[in-house]
């Protein structure tokens, strides 16, 4: 059986190969599939790309270096008033955070710091068992 040897070109660095396992093989060996990885997962991150054949080739995908100005300022703060103000306008009442003033009202609305628990039993001297809003903890009284 005379079998034609078929050779392969590798990703990387674009040698022709003749490949050693059965399935196909992109890349020549594994520096060149080594390489190729680090190269694409650089190139997500850095908008690089992989070495292509055609080595003069105009660089049209240079990053452009993005500068400040006060016309770029302006809109993202009417933009952010804007999200703010709609924000206010469109959330219900109950759905708003609590403040520091609302949290001293429902203090008060509930008579007071120290709530007795009724189902601990006070101790040998006499002092029984509250719960302190403010603190969050138990204390005897």
């Amino acid at each position: 059986m005379n079998q034609e040897t078929k050779y392969y070109t590798c990703k990387y660095c674009f040698e022709a190969f003749i490949p050693k396992r059965r399935r196909v093989q992109k890349y020549c060996r594994n520096t060149c599939r080594n390489k190729a990885h680090h190269a694409r997962k650089t190139a997500t991150t850095s908008q690089e790309t992989l070495p292509t054949k055609i080595e003069n080739k105009p660089d049209s995908t240079k990053p452009t270096k993005e500068t400040i100005n006060a016309a770029g300022v302006t809109n993202a703060a009417l933009g952010t008033a804007l999200a703010n103000t709609l924000g206010k306008a469109f959330t219900k009442e109950e759905n708003k955070p609590a403040t520091k003033k609302d949290l001293l009202e429902i203090l008060k609305a509930i008579n007071g710091r120290y709530h007795l628990i009724k189902n601990l039993a006070p101790l040998s001297d006499g002092r029984k068992p509250y719960y302190d809003i403010v603190k969050q903890e138990l204390v005897y009284l």
